[in-house]
């Protein structure tokens, strides 16, 4: 739709007023109208103009194209005791009347714009209703525009315009409805969405609007290419290495190899003693340990994008010789177990003999010293 058009002609939107509210005034008196929220149609889409507050014991509804119920502008009439259907004049093949009164316009066309006229035969009475029906185009859907879509985790921003004539604009990263945050913010007219430092998480953007009859339309994907990394270097070796030492016999086989996750893919170097290796592959093969191959090694993995760089490094050694400790124990003979018993035994009868002694020979000096006094 060329946003230059005006939906509505100014006269059709009086003559819509005024139709919402007569059916308002007869609302208030209970009297029969169509409802105002019906009166608006979609290009393309299914029309039904709802009657409220008719009777329930109707003869006939007939539908009218115009502000008359004269036969030659009838649409289609229904007579419910007979369950039969007539078509008028203006019939044109895509309209009919359910069982409750309401006019049904499949394939609604812009030609459908105009006044429609109901009137419900009770047999007592007749009673009748007018509305203004406006055709509308469904709001094509938004355009969306960004100043780049590849940049750097938490370094580069980006800028999106939402292109639409629409005021109810939401905003999705991530197929995710989002607001104006930390990191985000929406300008106050919802057309643009700003992210202030974008992650890896920001994957795509997109934007959304409610058109007519609340029918959801919604932008073409725009897909963020966003470098990363690398976070981290895992390394794996055989044989494993432990506290950063690699133990490996002259003449083995060392395997090398190492991890990192980015976006782009990481590029590697290896480096050996301080001097930069010829070798680019993540992984690395000795097939046989020479005493030349021992030392420190690097691996260092960098993303040209980011220029993040990251290493791990490690000692390739021989194994260390740890002296054998032989427990000879201590061992005594059966003779020598019985002559050591024999000696305690008696050791212990020396001392108790000395002991008894000494305490007799006490008693007898205090015996001594009470007699002379």
């Amino acid at each position: 739709m060329d946003p230059s058009r005006p939906r509505c002609r100014l006269w059709r939107k009086m003559v819509l007023l005024a139709s919402l509210l007569a059916c308002g005034i007869h609302q208030a008196f209970g009297q029969m109208f169509i409802s105002p929220d019906s009166l608006i149609g979609v290009k393309g889409f299914r029309t039904v103009l709802v009657l409220e507050n008719a009777t329930q014991d109707a003869q006939e509804y007939s539908w009218h194209r115009g502000a008359e119920d004269t036969v030659e502008n009838m649409i289609v009439s229904y007579k419910p005791p007979f369950n039969s259907w007539l078509s008028g004049p203006m019939f044109s093949g895509r309209e009919n009347v359910t069982k409750l009164g309401d006019l049904v316009i499949r394939r609604s066309a812009f030609s459908d714009t105009g006044n429609y006229t109901v009137r419900v035969n009770t047999g007592n009475e007749t009673q009748r209703a007018t509305g203004w029906l406006e055709i509308q185009e469904l709001e094509s859907n938004p355009e969306i525009w960004a100043n780049t879509s590849s940049v750097v985790e938490d370094v580069d921003s980006v800028a999106a315009i939402c292109y639409t004539n629409a005021t109810n604009i939401r905003w999705y990263v991530d197929y995710t409805l989002v607001s104006s945050n930390d990191r985000m913010t929406i300008s106050p007219d919802l057309q643009t969405l700003i992210i202030h430092r974008v992650t890896r998480r920001d994957r795509a953007l997109y934007c959304e609007i409610d058109t007519i009859m609340e029918i959801p339309r919604r932008s073409e994907i725009l897909s963020l290419t966003v470098a990363y990394g690398p976070d981290e270097v895992l390394l794996s070796t055989s044989p494993s290495i432990f506290k950063g030492v690699l133990s490996a016999k002259i003449g083995s086989q060392v395997d090398m190899a190492c991890t990192a996750f980015s976006v782009p893919s990481p590029k590697y170097h290896w480096s050996h003693n301080g001097s930069l290796l010829s070798f680019s592959d993540a992984s690395i093969t000795l097939p046989s340990l020479a005493w030349e191959q021992m030392g420190r090694y690097r691996c260092i993995v960098d993303n040209p994008v980011t220029q993040l760089t990251m290493y791990r490094e490690f000692q390739i050694q021989t194994p260390r010789n740890i002296p054998v400790v032989v427990n000879r124990g201590f061992y005594i003979s059966g003779a020598k177990v019985v002559w050591l018993i024999v000696m305690i035994v008696l050791g212990s009868l020396y001392i108790c003999g000395i002991l008894i002694y000494g305490l007799i020979s006490n008693l007898s000096i205090r015996r001594s010293q009470l007699n002379e006094c």
